[in-house]
């Protein structure tokens, strides 16, 4: 699932070809393309030309592309999604409409990472290209840790994952990790039972299922006043 930002002929080729995956996203506004067949009053299957550029770049391109464009009214509004699976009866077009609305867990996953896991720093302290690559493998890895564990605690509080809160699990999770070398080894398995009891008190309100993400640049307030350019006269 990508953004929309993400469109083009190029980069979503490679990726259906090289990953052996499909793709789906929010189909733009201005999309250029032209009718090949219509299964149903939802789906589309439509044809879309490659650019000149993008052929120039690379020769390998088809001069036309197709995908299937899908239309669903999501509380009211019409939305529409572009997407390499064809099939419209394997893939009905509100279930791919419900599946694209779970792309905002990836948006809460880059949240936790840079509030939580960096502790709020939005900026990498590498500054070699390679330190770079390493430290965020590293702090892939480590969200990753937090997650296997944080799925066991929802598993023994008969909750779903993200029912927890990531900023408090992780807390007591470190806090273990931090303190473990203070008590005997034989101990260690009582605190992670522990640990798993304290898993309730992590659990947050069920998520709205008619709640909706809209993606905004919100304006973040800071100390300096605005900077106003003077209004010449005619």
């Amino acid at each position: 699932m990508f953004d929309r930002a993400y469109f083009s002929a190029a980069f979503l080729l490679r990726w259906q070809l090289s990953q052996q995956r499909h793709w789906l996203m929010r189909a733009k506004d201005n999309l250029r393309h032209e009718l090949v067949e219509q299964p149903s009053p939802s789906d589309q299957i439509i044809r879309m030309p490659v650019s000149q550029r993008a052929r120039q770049l690379d020769s390998q391109l088809p001069s036309h592309w197709q995908a299937q464009l899908i239309t669903v009214t999501v509380q009211g509004r019409t939305r529409r999604f572009i997407t390499s699976l064809l099939d419209h009866k394997a893939h009905p077009a509100q279930h791919l409409a419900q599946l694209y609305r779970q792309r905002w867990e990836i948006a809460l996953a880059f949240r936790d990472i840079k509030q939580s896991v960096q502790g709020g720093q939005a900026v990498l302290r590498s500054k070699q290209p390679g330190l770079v690559k390493q430290e965020v493998w590293g702090l892939l890895i480590a969200y990753t840790l937090l997650r296997r564990w944080m799925r066991k605690m929802a598993e023994h509080a008969s909750v779903v994952p993200q029912r927890l809160s990531f900023h408090t699990a992780q807390h007591a999770i470190l806090g273990l990790r931090h303190t473990a070398s203070l008590s005997t080894p034989g101990t260690l398995p009582q605190r992670l039972a522990d640990l798993l009891e304290q898993a309730r008190y992590f659990s947050l309100p069920p998520r709205r299922p008619d709640r909706s993400f809209s993606s905004e640049v919100r304006n973040r307030a800071h100390k300096f006043p605005s900077k106003k350019m003077p209004v010449s006269g005619n």
